[in-house]
């Protein structure tokens, strides 16, 4: 069995990776060509990763109104026996309705807030914000993952 094949994650380690983890790192393309890379917050649903609180005017998401597709890197780890990833290839929806990125917002928040009731209160923020705002669901189109600690310690 190949090094990659040892270190690859199956779908559940995946899903079980990218629930755990809050900030993904996103690659569009510039309007020069050049990739575009940024962090954002996210949550998932199913397969999707959507993130949210991108400004409808923010470069990111002019990117992928004229490119919708990107790719989305989730890792963690401090020394090589650590490095744990995932990749993604993935097509984009820019999602519009003020409901659903009031729902998504609502969501991050109560995710990176672990007081239910400051995230509760911030509820009036969030749809007033969610004006000025898009959401972004990234739906993987090829999934490459990776962790360092199936090696055992040899590398």
């Amino acid at each position: 069995m190949s090094r990659r094949e040892q270190i690859k994650m199956t779908p559940e380690e995946v899903k079980d990776f990218l629930e755990a983890q809050r900030t993904a790192q996103v690659a569009t393309l510039g309007p020069n060509g050049r990739p575009h890379l940024v962090p954002v917050f996210y949550v998932t649903r199913g397969d999707a990763v959507v993130a949210t609180w991108s400004y409808a005017k923010s470069q990111k998401v002019v990117n992928l109104r004229r490119l919708a597709q990107a790719t989305v890197l989730v890792e963690s780890g401090e020394s090589y026996e650590e490095l744990r990833g995932v990749s993604m290839e993935c097509d984009v929806t820019i999602l519009e309705d003020i409901e659903q990125i009031v729902a998504i917002g609502q969501e991050l928040t109560g995710r990176m807030i672990d007081n239910a009731d400051v995230a509760t209160s911030a509820s009036q923020f969030i749809r007033a914000q969610a004006e000025k705002r898009v959401g972004l669901r990234f739906t993987p189109t090829k999934i490459v993952s990776w962790d360092h600690a199936k090696l055992g310690g040899s590398y």
